[in-house]
């Protein structure tokens, strides 16, 4: 029986995807079951895979990750940590995250980012599994 953390990484950047795909899938409950380079793609993705936690990034082509937040909380609500480079320099959007209905956030690195973000591996791991098991409302 199969009780992994179905995640679905939506990133712009595809080292951002590689990174998080690979320390995600090292811990034995987490499965990442798929990466979408913006919402568009994810949304798609949503409905066809069915996951257990979104990671989320702020910043994205064609929609952006708060944008995406607001209509996802309101449709379909799910466990979401946001995964963004804005969240540290920008505590206004981390806030309106949180109050949209994101779980929790990690602020992604700016430079040597795939060393960096594997430093974050085990906080990542834990901010996932913990979101997976949140309680999630309708946003009204």
């Amino acid at each position: 029986m199969n009780n992994k953390i179905r995640v679905l990484i939506i990133d712009d950047s595809l080292l951002i995807r590689k990174v998080l795909t690979e320390i995600l899938n090292s811990s034995s409950d987490i499965e990442v079951v798929g990466t979408a380079e913006d919402p568009l793609i994810a949304r798609e993705m949503i409905k066809e895979l069915n996951p257990d936690v979104l990671t989320l990034d702020i910043e994205m082509p064609r929609m952006d990750g708060i944008t995406f937040l607001r209509n996802l909380m309101r449709l379909r609500p799910m466990p979401v940590v946001m995964i963004s480079a804005l969240t540290e320099s920008n505590a206004e959007v981390t806030l309106t995250a949180l109050e949209l209905g994101a779980v929790d956030f990690i602020a992604k690195p700016t430079m040597d980012v795939e060393n960096t973000l594997n430093d974050y591996a085990e906080d990542i791991i834990a901010k996932v599994k913990v979101a997976s098991q949140a309680n999630i409302r309708r946003l009204e």
